[in-house]
């Protein structure tokens, strides 16, 4: 639903992404501070619904250096946990396997929180040039990623992520959310 709401003629290829890509400003580093629900934009990627089927939450910009790049409700849903994006990474191959994204992982990654929750920040913010556009960019520590952002409007950016090896970028939303607090 929130990808309907921010964007309701998402585009669902590609190349549709790109352009509307293309065409949002950029967006200061200053600008993403704060937490943020995101949405996946399903493009035909091969990571499409793997996110969704994960419960992510989204993401938490404290400040260039304290990055929370991938959020999960608590098991009771009254706050969010950072996930380390190394344990989160792993499953990405996952998404070869046909069905696999109709399951729910919620309840095994709440599972799993002691062993994969991150302990420190695991990203952090910059400004890169991406398509030509100097934007804020989210910098994975650990993994060969660049999330990298344009503006949608005052409270929505679009993300491209920019994944080492992948022949195109992974498509999300973001909307500022700070309903609840991350533990």
């Amino acid at each position: 639903m929130l990808l309907a709401e921010t964007l309701p003629d998402a585009p669902t290829t590609t190349a549709g992404a790109l352009a509307v890509f293309d065409e949002c400003p950029g967006v200061d580093p200053q600008f993403m501070i704060g937490t943020w629900r995101g949405a996946e934009m399903p493009t035909g990627h091969p990571m499409d619904g793997l996110l969704a089927a994960s419960g992510w939450w989204g993401k938490q910009f404290v400040d260039g250096e304290t990055v929370h790049p991938l959020l999960f409700p608590t098991r009771d849903g009254s706050a969010l946990w950072p996930m380390n994006p190394r344990a989160a990474f792993r499953g990405v191959p996952l998404a070869r396997v046909p069905g696999v994204t109709r399951i729910s992982y919620r309840t095994p990654i709440a599972a799993t929180r002691a062993l994969t929750q991150a302990r420190s920040p695991k990203a952090r913010l910059r400004t890169t040039r991406y398509r030509g556009v100097d934007t804020a960019t989210m910098l994975y520590d650990q993994l060969p990623i660049n999330d990298v952002f344009r503006r949608l409007s005052d409270d929505a950016v679009l993300g491209a992520m920019d994944m080492k090896g992948s022949a195109a970028p992974y498509f999300f939303v973001l909307v500022r959310d700070s309903s609840l607090a991350v533990v």
